[in-house]
């Protein structure tokens, strides 16, 4: 099994992989699709074990870490493999599979593309959506009925974000670079002052569905015999409001992100992959189902909680990168 070592910003499986939560902007919910937002810099990662006497007690049977996150606040995954030798992911939000909608397992299910293939997946900012785009990662209490746990199970037990990574099989791949090699692995990282965003009391989140972004969730381009089902690491990832991150560790969480219409408002870059040859895996009935912050603002008859007037983005502010050229023409 594959050892999960956590640092104060990353979690790495085994000797070859390892990811990050990425702050960034919550982009609008007003219908229209945005590029990629920036990197504001790493959520802080807790292992839950370092905080035993302090955090509840159904955490320690789960066990894994925790980050902060305020309400309606998004962030983005930042995957981080070997260019030679590939990884495949899975990942879930309150144990529902963010790729294909169905129940967390696992096991990779090769019929419902549940999983991500690392590279040439560089980074997964929401839930599959479909047709080449995604619903960012947004937090929000459970027990309020907004997550896309809620939506899709009918019921919120689990909240937070899940992980699987599996090692390919011995001999698919190389063990060592064969070759000196860069890749597209861009994370811009911004200084940045924000709003306190909180709600009151210490609270458990959830991953909710916020506004649509452009970005391809790609097929697996090796096949399902390149995995060792049998060889994989998996970390359960809770997800607390500031008060409660107080409560348990006594530090205070980083500053909320500036609004997408801020950001946008200084000229600082967007972001876009220059991606056309890659596949895109569908997006499940379920996850087309999930209604957005938004929109269950609107089931609630709440008044509007977030800005989400349009941002006009200009060309010259999107920065494109280009799959590296192998990649892009041999899937891989």
């Amino acid at each position: 099994m594959l050892e999960v070592s956590v640092t104060p910003d990353a979690l790495s499986f085994g000797e070859g992989f390892s990811l990050s939560f990425q702050r960034t902007l919550r982009i609008p919910d007003d219908g229209r699709t945005y590029p990629l937002p920036p990197g504001l810099g790493t959520f802080p990662i807790c292992p839950v074990h370092d905080y035993e006497q302090r955090v509840p007690g159904s955490w320690l049977e789960q066990g894994g870490v925790f980050i902060p996150m305020y309400q309606r606040e998004a962030l983005w995954i930042f995957l981080q493999p070997r260019y030679w030798k590939p990884n495949a992911v899975k990942v879930g939000v309150g144990k529902v599979n963010a790729v294909s909608g169905k129940p967390w397992d696992e096991k990779l299910r090769p019929d419902e593309e549940d999983y991500l293939v690392c590279p040439p997946q560089p980074w997964l900012d929401g839930i599959n959506a479909g047709e080449g785009y995604i619903r960012q990662f947004v937090a929000m209490p459970l027990g309020l009925g907004y997550t896309v746990e809620a939506q899709v199970t009918g019921e919120e037990r689990f909240g937070g974000i899940q992980i699987l990574v599996y090692e390919p099989k011995p001999g698919r791949f190389p063990d060592q670079p064969p070759q000196a090699k860069e890749l597209f692995r861009e994370s811009v990282a911004l200084m940045e002052e924000g709003l306190e965003l909180a709600m009151p009391g210490g609270m458990e989140m959830g991953i909710a569905a916020g506004g649509m972004m452009k970005q391809k969730i790609y097929p697996d381009p090796h096949g399902i015999d390149t995995w060792d089902q049998d060889n994989y690491g998996q970390v359960y990832v809770h997800i607390v409001n500031s008060m409660m991150y107080r409560e348990i560790t006594g530090q205070e969480p980083p500053p909320t992100p500036i609004s997408a219409r801020t950001y946008t408002q200084y000229g600082f870059p967007w972001f876009d992959l220059y991606d056309d040859k890659m596949a895109d895996i569908a997006a499940p009935e379920q996850l087309k189902q999930v209604k957005s912050v938004k929109q269950m603002d609107a089931e609630k008859e709440l008044p509007p909680q977030q800005d989400d007037q349009p941002v006009e983005i200009q060309d010259e502010t999107i920065v494109t990168y280009p799959m590296d050229s192998d990649q892009a023409e041999n899937g891989d």
